[in-house]
């Protein structure tokens, strides 16, 4: 059986979804189906932001926000001139969705459930009579003048103009170099550091502000973050250790996620600047126990972790350190160095970094240069950002923008 469609939308997420939805819209009577392979839709969407759905990120300026994707950067500036977080906050209100900032930038539908996204999109395609078909693998992908041809595990689908908006999915990615498509291999792109280390032993939840760095086996620095670090039951997590993640995607790969982080818990200052500080503690806090008053605003069990780690007897006060053991805790402050023997995935949510070749695609239009009418949405292209709804943003735009261009070539 042969269905034949004006446009065809082969993943039902949220790029599939959203380009749909702005191509029915700009394009009044458009026979328009997204079809999915599983047997129901959006369900990245459902889990996102911890079930809450992180819409996009509180940043207005295109040259800002480009620097949250460490693949895709120079790429996206053109479209988040045409369409960004403004637009994407506008469009959701139009529908009866308002989104609230949080204090770190993030945004969510006020409801604070992904589900208030889904229904939106349910809503909305209903209401342009986009055709939705579950279960429906696609195996085959050919060009057969003038339509793109897919064949699925049940069915054959005809249509003029085809977006694919998968993901990461690598059957997809595999046809797609079957028609002559490069692609980046993926590797994971946003995740947590396993560490086994006593320094952090027995304070899962405990956070604070750090600059952390991935080291060379000779100490050299190959990246480095700042922000706001989480210790976790299994090591550590928060947005400085995800964006270690995120730009150090192809470094970490080969290394079988096995390598050495140095961590300066005290973000910005300096080993002598705060040696000096210690000096200062010494002399106005002398008969304070080391151990037992934390320093520089640090958590009070970190700092008691880290000072025993230098082998500072729990009894000795400031009075008692020695030059040697002052400076060790500043070394420890600092300069702390950590295992890092794998990783975990952020919570249920995956990015990968890699995907169509962005050099084959164009950016205007999110159009193949390779071939005409054939467009790419979301993760399929070697895009990917850190966390804070910046992935979702790239899907927005991106759907919008191949709306527009799909309008103007109907």
């Amino acid at each position: 059986m042969k269905q034949t469609f004006d446009i065809l939308i082969v993943g039902g997420g949220a790029a599939g979804f959203f380009t749909a939805i702005n191509a029915a819209e700009n394009i009044p009577n458009a026979n328009i189906a997204i079809l999915e392979r599983g047997n129901e839709v959006l369900t990245k969407v459902k889990v996102s932001g911890g079930g809450r759905c992180n819409v996009t990120h509180a940043e207005f300026l295109p040259e800002e926000l480009t620097k949250n994707y460490p693949r895709g950067e120079k790429e996206l500036l053109g479209p988040f001139h045409t369409f960004m977080t403004g637009d994407t906050i506008a469009w959701f209100e139009k529908r009866g969705v308002s989104l609230k900032i949080e204090e770190d930038g993030r945004m969510f539908p006020i409801s604070d459930s992904s589900q208030t996204i889904i229904d939106c999109f349910l809503s909305e395609a209903k209401r342009l009579n986009i055709s939705i078909v579950l279960k429906q693998a696609v195996q085959k992908i050919t060009f057969e003048a003038p339509f793109w041809k897919l064949e699925t595990t049940s069915e054959t689908f005809l249509t003029k103009k085809l977006v694919i908006a998968t993901g990461s999915n690598p059957k997809i990615w595999k046809l797609l170099e079957g028609l002559g498509h490069t692609i980046i291999p993926p590797v994971p792109s946003l995740f947590t550091f396993t560490i086994q280390d006593p320094r952090i032993k027995d304070l899962p939840g405990v956070a604070t502000n750090v600059t952390v760095e991935i080291i060379s086996e000779n100490g050299k620095s190959l990246l480095q973050t700042q922000g706001p670090l989480l210790i976790t039951h299994q090591g550590m997590s928060g947005p400085a250790i995800l964006k270690l993640s995120a730009w150090g995607a192809r470094i970490l790969e080969p290394l079988n996620y096995h390598f050495s982080i140095k961590i300066n818990w005290l973000e910005d200052q300096t080993k002598e600047e705060t040696l000096e500080s210690l000096r200062q503690i010494k002399l106005t806090h002398g008969k304070q126990t080391i151990v037992k008053y934390a320093q520089f605003d640090l958590p009070k069990r970190l700092w008691k972790n880290l000072i025993k780690n230098t082998g500072i007897p729990e009894t000795i006060t400031w009075a008692e350190a020695s030059k040697e053991q002052l400076v060790n805790i500043a070394n420890e402050l600092t300069e702390a160095i950590f295992k890092v023997t794998g990783k975990n995935t952020f919570k249920e949510e995956f990015v990968t970094a890699g995907g169509i070749d962005l050099k084959e695609v164009n950016f205007k239009t999110f159009e193949s240069k390779l071939h005409p009418n054939l467009y790419f949405a979301g993760e399929v292209l070697n895009i990917d950002a850190i966390t804070g709804g910046f992935n979702f943003q790239n899907a927005w735009t991106g759907g919008f923008m191949i709306a527009k261009a799909l309008a103007e070539n109907s």
